[in-house]
């Protein structure tokens, strides 16, 4: 046995021991850093487990060099061949690192992960081809390690990943953190490094030592670099959430929300609520005065969801309501509304609406519907039944077009229930849609209820089919209770 205990083999013993311990220790790091990108985490694993497979099969070669046997030959043959495989692996690794840091688009990181595997495979190819040969290296008869005239071919590939590392980052320069850039450079210029100190020390293996330590720097940097990212995003997202509540407060404050909203007037009592899925949405609701004699009802479903659906909504709600209170009737105000929306709708967003004025004095209901849901209609001492009334185009989908209107008449007692699609199609765990049944027959369960209770019963009706499924869209109501001058004071 040729393994001594002299000053360069102590120096080795203590490098690779150490590169041991702190590849362990890195890889411990790594998986309990939460905070960097799976795909980077798996990486990084993947090398710091390559590195000390590599240490690990460096420091068994040196122990069994020289011992006698030709069963020590052969393992010291298959060992040096895991070296040599761990060794390419291990360039094989760093690439895909340099490439999922890169970031460089879908498809062409496709293509050079492909180029990469293919060179990998060519390296172990040429390891393999030459073992028999004794191409790359061989074991003299006294089993002690030389390399072989080809030993340069077990380069070829591993130099032309680095150098495919070297263009990446140059290319993606604008892309990477100087700081990360500097710790692949370093991590890439280290063994050339190692490679000179070993030409005048060439006992004590300096590559070893070089290689860890450039990888436990590459990795912290890349570790404080993910976490800096990730306290800016989680400061970016507390300053979203923050005005998101604020947008959320705005968005309820466009909308009436003080009840009784007219304790003056005994001739009607109304009531609407608004829960978004979001912490904004499109849905809104609005009912004000345009005269002593007329009230103003509106139910609006703007299409899409969150903030741009909130600003959608805020835009046309002032529209409709400045119409409105100008004395339009109902069909002048949807047709005039569409008009202003698609003079500038370069987004190509959409709203229904229905929109009601009720004559007080008469009971008189004009409405006209641009693509709404139904209205729920429930006549003095009767039940709610839906007003399958005719439906005009949304507003915003086209220029031009004109809207038509219809006549109620409400008698004491009277109630009408307007909602947005939120209600039917609130979908329970196994995909089924509340439905307008449903929503009707629990309109049902009490319809004598004031329309506070009644929008309540609704809610709870919702939320016991929902149970625990997700609420994916805005839910929107408003209820309507016609009682007479007959029931309160003459104006």
């Amino acid at each position: 046995m040729l393994f001594s205990f002299t000053v360069p083999n102590l120096i080795n013993a203590l490098f690779i021991a150490g590169g041991i311990g702190v590849c362990g220790l890195c890889f411990l790091q790594i998986t309990a850093s939460v905070h960097l990108r799976r795909e980077v985490r798996g990486y990084f694993q993947v090398f710091f487990l390559l590195i000390f497979l590599y240490i690990s099969s460096h420091l068994i070669r040196q122990i069994m060099e020289g011992m006698p046997g030709t069963t020590i030959r052969t393992a010291l043959y298959i060992i040096t061949f895991a070296e040599l495989v761990f060794a390419g692996f291990m360039t094989h690794m760093m690439s895909l690192l340099v490439l999922a840091v890169s970031k460089p688009e879908k498809k062409l990181t496709a293509k050079l992960a492909v180029l990469l595997y293919a060179l990998l495979a060519v390296h172990i190819a040429i390891i393999a081809v030459g073992l028999p040969f004794d191409l790359i290296y061989y074991f003299d008869s006294a089993n002690v390690y030389h390399r072989a005239t080809g030993y340069l071919l077990s380069n070829v590939c591993p130099a032309l990943m680095l150098g495919f590392d070297i263009i990446l980052l140059i290319r993606s320069r604008k892309r990477i953190e100087k700081k990360v850039r500097i710790a692949f450079w370093n991590y890439m210029i280290a063994p050339a490094i190692a490679i000179v100190l070993q030409s005048f020390s060439p006992k004590i293996q300096y590559i070893i030592f070089v290689t860890v330590g450039a990888s436990v720097y590459m990795f912290s940097v890349i570790v404080q670099n993910q976490n800096a990212q990730y306290e800016k995003q989680k400061i970016e997202s507390s300053r979203i959430d923050a005005e998101l509540t604020m947008a959320s407060a705005i968005q309820a404050d466009m909308l009436p929300s003080i009840y009784p909203a007219f304790p003056e007037r005994p001739e009607f009592d109304i009531y609407a609520t608004m829960d978004p899925a979001k912490e904004v949405g499109g849905d809104f609701y609005d009912f004000f005065l345009v005269d002593e004699d007329h009230l103003c009802m509106v139910m609006a479903d703007v299409s899409g969801k969150g903030v741009p659906a909130a600003l959608f909504m805020m835009a046309s709600k002032i529209i409709l309501a400045n119409n409105a209170m100008i004395g339009k009737t109902p069909a002048q105000i949807l047709t005039d509304t569409n008009a202003a929306i698609c003079s500038n709708n370069r987004e190509e967003m959409f709203v229904t609406v229905w929109l009601g004025i009720l004559e007080i004095s008469t009971g008189k209901l004009t409405a006209a519907n641009a693509g709404h849901e139904y209205p729920v209609i429930m006549h003095s001492g009767g039940e709610f039944e839906l007003l399958k009334d005719k439906h005009g185009f949304v507003i915003g989908g086209m220029s031009g077009v004109k809207y038509k209107e219809y006549e109620l008449t409400l008698s004491p007692g009277s109630k009408i229930f307007l909602y947005t699609d939120g209600v039917p199609e609130a979908t329970n765990a196994e995909n089924q849609l509340f439905g307008t049944d449903r929503m009707v027959e629990a309109l049902n369960e009490n319809p004598q209820a004031s329309p506070q209770e009644i929008l309540k019963n609704i809610r709870k009706s919702v939320d016991g089919f929902v149970g625990s499924a997700e609420q994916f869209d805005d839910l929107t109501m408003l209820c309507m209770e016609y009682t007479g001058k007959d029931n309160g004071d003459e104006h």
